[in-house]
């Protein structure tokens, strides 16, 4: 099912960028859609095939990964015009930033016939469906103070510790520390679990999401960043009550960051177009192989909803 790609930073003949594949119906006039200011500065249009469809614009070299600045540029047009299809013709299937198929729009076509039974299951499978990122943290200074109000054992050893020799302060110390980390660890799982059981009713899928990547400067606050933090696959009629939800995790003192970006196209649960080995099983995704090769990867990670498309709360 993979797209006949061409190699990164390079020149090719007759090159057309792929933003992704869309589900088109008889009555759209694939000729009409434009989309402006794609990567590059292009013009996407719609090539279509068997009724479904893929968003390209001409091109004649490939992205080059090395220009850090450039690729940025380009990765926020790439989710303007993926937006844009999305709205336009219902929740697309994302290719990897970067896809160009040489051989022009006959070359586009050709694997799109060679594909459409796969594209047509993978859209009808998200349908309706659109992927949210969900991060929540809670303040460490406050899940302490619960548990130091609520934990008898705590409270025994804080008095034990009060009237200690110096010799034995030392050992009580250490019992103590140790209690109320596992505690305060313990509280804060309770809550990420509480969170997930409210939103599981509202969702199709979650998927945990990896701790954001730690820069220099944030090197010594390893217990820094969100303790819930994940990518939900929920129907669009969804998108209020999750917010809903959220409103009231919100209001809890002990709460210090929500955030709740889409909605955006299944990057995280779309199977990855270049899977060939993986196999079916029943609702339009693949496994083994599939859930490996799925489009997570940082090129088609979605972007900050601030710097691009998407809603964020």
């Amino acid at each position: 099912m993979s797209a006949p790609t061409a190699e990164p930073g390079t020149n090719v003949d007759d090159g057309r960028y792929v933003y992704c594949v869309v589900g088109v119906n008889e009555d759209d006039d694939e000729s009409e859609w434009r989309e402006s200011n794609g990567v590059d500065g292009a013009e996407a249009y719609l090539v279509a095939a068997d009724g479904v469809g893929a968003v390209v614009h001409r091109c004649e070299a490939t992205p080059n990964p090395s220009d850090l600045s450039a690729v940025k540029q380009s990765l926020l047009r790439h989710q303007h015009v993926v937006d844009a299809a999305g709205e336009a013709f219902g929740t697309p299937l994302p290719l990897r930033f970067g896809t160009v198929v040489e051989g022009g729009d006959a070359s586009v076509e050709r694997w799109l016939a060679e594909t459409v039974e796969t594209q047509r299951q993978y859209l009808n499978a998200f349908s309706g469906k659109w992927e949210y990122r969900i991060e929540v943290g809670w303040d460490e200074d406050a899940l302490t103070e619960t548990v130091q109000a609520s934990d008898e054992k705590l409270g025994e050893l804080a008095e034990t510790l009060e009237s200690s020799s110096e010799g034995t302060s030392f050992l009580v110390q250490k019992q103590y520390d140790k209690r109320l980390s596992e505690l305060v660890y313990a509280e804060r799982e309770e809550r990420v679990a509480a969170l997930a059981e409210r939103l599981d009713p509202l969702v199709d899928e979650m998927e945990e999401l990896g701790r954001p990547s730690v820069s220099l400067d944030d090197a010594g606050d390893s217990e820094g960043g969100p303790s819930f933090r994940v990518a939900v696959l929920a129907p669009e009629e969804n998108e209020i009550p999750i917010g809903d939800v959220l409103d009231d995790v919100e209001a809890d003192p002990a709460t210090t960051e929500v955030q709740y970006t889409g909605p955006w196209p299944p990057y995280t649960f779309a199977p990855s177009l270049d899977d060939e080995e993986g196999t079916d099983d029943g609702d339009g995704r693949t496994t083994d192989a599939g859930d490996e090769a799925r489009t997570t990867d940082g090129d088609a990670e979605a972007p900050d909803a601030g710097n691009a498309g998407g809603r964020s709360r």
